[in-house]
């Protein structure tokens, strides 16, 4: 189900906007800078996001980073729905993942999403949020694979959207999980091969 449209649509394309532009502050690259990490882009696996920053070891850099790429999210979410309505709540969640993986100020090569996608998603609908967190958690405990545990939690959370009963954001979760999904095309061939990296690896 798709959510009923409420807000204009200049004030919707304002929201647009403005998420992106938040989505694309880099928090991995900032946190990075501020603990003298070096480039985090030459670092590990050259992602942006928390995963790659706590390959460095800095465990402080790495939570800030965390926090910062999924608040962004959540806040896009949270301040849209203030403003305006639900419409613009969900448009804002969506172009701020939009602008995490594809943000402008890094020439549109971005992160992966997760944080960004799990922020998004406690902030639309805090039930769901929390079952793709701890299915995130326990998917991580199990195996020790980041991107795996990511996997199993974009997979899954259009399914608590519905069973927890949020259906009319059915829609935009599902298209941020299938981006989640394809943004972890390399690391799904890695997995395959048993040869991606587990938590806490600095290689």
């Amino acid at each position: 189900m798709t959510p009923v449209f409420e807000t204009s649509a200049g004030l919707l394309a304002l929201t647009a906007l403005a998420a992106y532009l938040l989505g694309s502050v880099p928090f991995g690259i900032v946190m990075a800078r501020v603990f003298g990490l070096g480039d985090l882009r030459q670092i590990g696996s050259g992602n942006i996001g928390a995963t790659n920053v706590l390959r460095t070891g800095n465990k402080p850099a790495a939570f800030l980073t965390l926090i910062g790429d999924a608040g962004k999210g959540g806040a896009a979410v949270l301040i849209a729905r203030a403003l305006f309505a639900e419409d613009a709540a969900q448009v804002a969640g969506f172009m701020a993942f939009l602008g995490h993986c594809f943000p402008i100020f890094l020439g549109f090569k971005g992160g992966k999403g997760v944080a960004t996608f799990l922020g998004t998603l406690l902030a639309l609908f805090w039930p769901a949020g929390i079952a793709a967190c701890l299915t995130w958690l326990v998917t991580a405990l199990i195996s020790r694979i980041s991107s795996l545990s990511a996997l199993v939690a974009a997979f899954l959370a259009p399914i608590w959207i519905a069973v927890l009963g949020m259906p009319q954001a059915g829609l935009m979760v599902s298209l941020l999980s299938i981006l989640v999904l394809l943004r972890h095309e390399a690391n799904i061939k890695r997995i395959l091969k048993g040869e991606e990296p587990r938590i806490g690896s600095k290689s």
